[in-house]
């Protein structure tokens, strides 16, 4: 008889999704087996944008040096260019600045990145834990449930066949995987159209990796005779910034990804309605398609002839077609089998946010996972009913997931217009506006300009009705160390060594008030059934004169910070080198925020459970907390 392995989660699909969830549940101390079908990390750079929660989730990791380093740059500005030309420096009717730090995470916008290097790293974040175990080479070939366990089967490269036993499987196996196609779908759970307004178009992707010319290597190439150097001709032709190309005769996409001197370039644009995805990706097409935009007339130097960049210094890596639309699942979690990323839904290339939900997901998933299956106490597992927690996790994911996909469809629907009218009538309100600077930079914040993310709440879900806002993040110094180095306040307050589940968060205005409200913390661990610690709580002094270190009686304290300025942080090489420097950041962002409230409960996934005034407010909202969770007492 078959011999029946067990673990606590299996996560069908290593993919960004699946790592972040892996590597997520390991720092939590929760051991998960990950099985993917592939041998290796894919070559193929799918997905080339990731936002700023993105980097946040991972900076939780461990992985913001390599994220600013290694895995990608700075996109830096979104500009969306009209009209029917193939002229890649004309001025944009549009930019949103994404360079900035604006956004409420203390980071860029959105980075650029090369989804190989960065799965290698996600991996390479599993490793540090012994609780996560990959298994390559591994394909699901079936799922089955009982009352208390999900039993996942897979045939491994040498053809034999395994089972493992787990309290839940995720599936994060991509929009074709096992998990939805073969086992949720029998049982009523399909995707479905995701927002108002339908979206499913044909695109072609592909990816360029380019070397530069030389006079060397290319003598007869006209612009070296006009002074130009390789890096100049490299500029020219593939300009830095993303570009949203919305011409209405074919409406494209294109720009530089992953570090400056991986000089791969991505090009996508739309197949129309009569024409075959497959033929447009072929090379006689992007020669039709794409040359045109790194042709340029000689006029331009005052040459007689065109001026192409050289064929020889391409390397296509990849040119394929996508059909792209916008869809979700109906619910994302039956019993004890969960979907996450792309198998639970699915995003036009408008928005840079596949990946990033994907990560969100894991994100607000790894938490409750955890409880569920018995951290930080074992007793949580039986007293805990699984199915209402899910169900709070995907409405949630859903409410951020719907504007995310609202958003991206309508950024389509901007790059794809064809109406002349509608055209014209955007360009010329677009350029009047732009002469107003306080309009200009309205639209350069982009959809940062609403804010962070903010569930609205409802019985159902996780938190109590002064929650549910994502908690920001800024810069800071610890004021108990002397000549402490500059951190991220998410690197405080979630530190490795600190236990419990739910972090307390206490925001002062100086740092003399930390004694008095440090006595309001005595009760916490008794009131949260040790789901939150008052020893484990961070002190924030929005005060960047406070002295360091303090003398102050603070024995057995884990974590008094003051925030720090944007100018201390462009000073640090360790934390600004590989990035821009802060440019409209807010040091005093959490305050704002939180509107004066002093006390906050976080989640794991930088969520407020709770907000509170005083003392006999903190009390009753920590106390509310094995409610919420549905933990019998």
């Amino acid at each position: 008889m078959e011999s029946v392995e067990t673990t606590n989660i299996v996560i069908c699909g290593c993919g960004p999704t699946g790592a972040m969830l892996s590597a997520m549940l390991g720092r939590l101390g929760v051991h998960n087996i990950v099985l993917d079908r592939e041998p290796g990390i894919t070559t193929d750079p799918r997905g080339i944008a990731l936002d700023e929660e993105g980097i946040r989730l991972l900076q939780s990791l461990g992985l913001y040096e390599a994220t600013c380093k290694e895995i990608g740059s700075c996109m830096g500005k979104f500009n969306f260019v009209g009209g029917i030309h193939n002229n890649l420096t004309a001025n944009p009717f549009l930019t949103m600045d994404y360079s900035t730090s604006e956004g409420g995470t203390g980071h860029v916008g959105f980075i650029c990145h090369k989804q190989p290097i960065l799965e290698k790293h996600l991996r390479s974040a599993m490793d540090k834990t012994s609780k996560c175990d990959l298994r390559v080479s591994s394909t699901v070939t079936s799922i089955s449930e009982d009352d208390d366990w999900v039993y996942t089967s897979y045939t491994t490269a040498d053809g034999s066949q395994k089972t493992v036993r787990s309290k839940f499987t995720v599936g994060a196996d991509g929009k074709t995987g096992f998990v939805r196609k073969k086992y949720l779908e029998p049982r009523g759970v399909i995707l479905q159209q995701a927002s108002l307004t339908s979206y499913k178009e044909v695109w072609v992707a592909l990816n360029w990796q380019l070397s530069l010319p030389t006079p060397d290597t290319h003598p007869r190439f006209p612009l070296w005779s006009l002074g130009y150097t390789p890096e100049q001709v490299y500029d020219l032709f593939f300009p830095c910034d993303f570009r949203f190309l919305c011409n209405p005769e074919r409406p494209a996409v294109c720009g530089r990804f992953g570090l400056p001197d991986d000089r791969l370039w991505r090009f996508e644009f739309v197949v129309k309605k009569d024409e075959d995805g497959n033929n447009m990706s072929s090379p006689e097409m992007i020669e039709k398609v794409v040359w045109p935009y790194i042709t340029h007339p000689g006029s331009r130097y005052g040459l007689k002839e065109p001026v192409r960049f050289p064929q020889d210094c391409i390397n296509s890596l990849r040119s394929r077609p996508f059909t792209f639309s916008a869809r979700s699942a109906n619910i994302w979690a039956l019993n004890r089998v969960i979907l996450a990323g792309d198998s639970a839904h699915v995003f036009p290339p408008f928005g840079g946010q596949g990946i990033a939900s994907g990560f969100r997901d894991a994100s607000a998933l790894a938490w409750r996972l955890a409880l569920l299956t018995g951290r930080p106490s074992p007793s949580f597992r039986s007293q805990i009913n699984h199915e209402p927690v899910l169900k709070a996790w995907y409405l949630e994911r859903k409410q951020q997931l719907n504007r995310s996909i609202a958003a991206t469809v309508a950024n389509g629907a901007f790059v794809t217009e064809s109406n002349p009218m509608k055209i014209f009538v955007r360009d010329w309100w677009l350029w009047f506006q732009n002469l107003i600077p306080s309009w200009r930079r309205w639209h350069e914040a982009g959809p940062r300009r609403d804010g962070m993310v903010c569930y609205l709440w409802n019985d159902d879900l996780a938190f109590l009705p002064t929650g549910g806002m994502c908690f920001p993040q800024v810069y800071c110094r610890d004021v108990m160390v002397l000549n402490a180095g500059l951190r991220f306040t998410d690197d405080v307050i979630f530190a490795p060594e600190k236990k419990a589940s739910f972090q307390i968060v206490v925001l002062l205005d100086r740092v003399d008030e930390v004694e008095d409200a440090r006595m309001n913390l005595a009760r916490l661990d008794a009131l949260s059934g040790g789901l939150a610690s008052g020893d484990e709580a961070t002190f924030v002094v929005h005060d960047i004169a406070a002295p360091s270190p303090i003398d102050l009686k603070l024995d057995g304290l884990q974590s008094v910070v003051r925030v720090a300025t944007g100018g201390e942080f462009a000073a640090d090489e360790k934390m600004c080198g590989g990035r821009p420097e802060p440019k409209y950041y807010n040091e005093l962002r959490i305050k704002r925020d939180m509107q004066g409230w002093k006390y906050i409960i976080l989640r794991q996934d930088r969520f407020v459970f709770a907000t509170c005034a005083d003392r006999e407010g903190l009390e009753r909202a920590v106390g509310e907390i094995t409610r919420i969770l549905g933990i019998d007492s």
